[in-house]
């Protein structure tokens, strides 16, 4: 009985300390996952479609692709390429935080199934508080940022319903909102190497591939200069 109550005041304490540093997500989510289920909403979808998609799938930018791919001709092929395209950063994502999720016992596989790019950038620089347990605490991150996707997604969809929008570039606040983690971030850190290895690549990769292949490329030289040049960034960050 002890044992229980010890484990349900860590949840508590790790759920009350990780929902400040996901509330600016939440805003963010709020709008973000409105403007996907009123999306869905204009292609006919009934709300319960895109609220499932966003509970099980829940990937972001490509839900809002996956509208195209599930109202065009069936190519499933296509979509695995383009799903894999779209999202083949969560592969970097996820042998980022191998390390950071080791010893999470069974609720690594909700944390590794469910990295968003915004638990990502919570938890890759998560400064635990005292008394807080680490692992309770990126899940209570993870949990948190996966509800307000699917809240955000549940009233768009039935305001869709119930209001007629103009969708016309909603799809524009993805973008936006990967802008202002990025800024975030910006704010956060005590060198900015990292994030200019990750501009200059982009901007790179961009120019040489094009709008519509430029992802992978770019994702696999920020992976390779940063692990080549690891200890150095994080040298220089714990002496700054």
């Amino acid at each position: 009985m002890e044992v229980t109550t010890h484990s349900t005041a860590a949840v508590r304490r790790a759920f009350r300390a990780a929902f400040p540093t996901t509330l600016p997500i939440f805003t963010g989510f709020l709008f973000l996952g409105a403007a996907y289920g009123i999306y869905m909403n204009a292609f006919g979808f009934n709300p319960l479609y895109p609220i499932l998609m966003s509970a099980l799938i829940y990937a972001g930018s490509m839900q809002f692709v996956a509208v195209s791919l599930l109202t065009g001709p069936f190519d499933p092929l296509g979509a695995l390429f383009m799903t894999l395209l779209v999202n083949a950063r969560h592969l970097f994502y996820g042998v980022s935080m191998l390390e950071k999720y080791r010893g999470t016992g069974m609720k690594k596989i909700y944390l590794m199934h469910y990295l968003s790019d915004e638990t990502f950038s919570i938890n890759c620089t998560a400064h635990v508080p005292p008394g807080v347990d680490g692992t309770w605490y990126m899940f209570a991150v993870t949990v948190l940022n996966h509800a307000y996707w699917v809240f955000g997604t549940a009233v768009g969809a039935v305001a869709g319903k119930l209001v007629t929008f103009e969708t016309k570039g909603i799809e524009f606040v993805m973008t936006a909102l990967f802008l202002v983690i990025f800024l975030e971030q910006w704010r956060k850190e005590t060198s900015h190497k990292a994030s200019l290895v990750g501009l200059l690549a982009t901007v790179l990769c961009l120019a040489l591939f094009g709008a519509k292949h430029f992802i992978l490329p770019s994702m696999l030289i920020i992976l390779i200069v940063l692990t080549l040049f690891r200890g150095r960034i994080e040298g220089e960050e714990a002496q700054s």
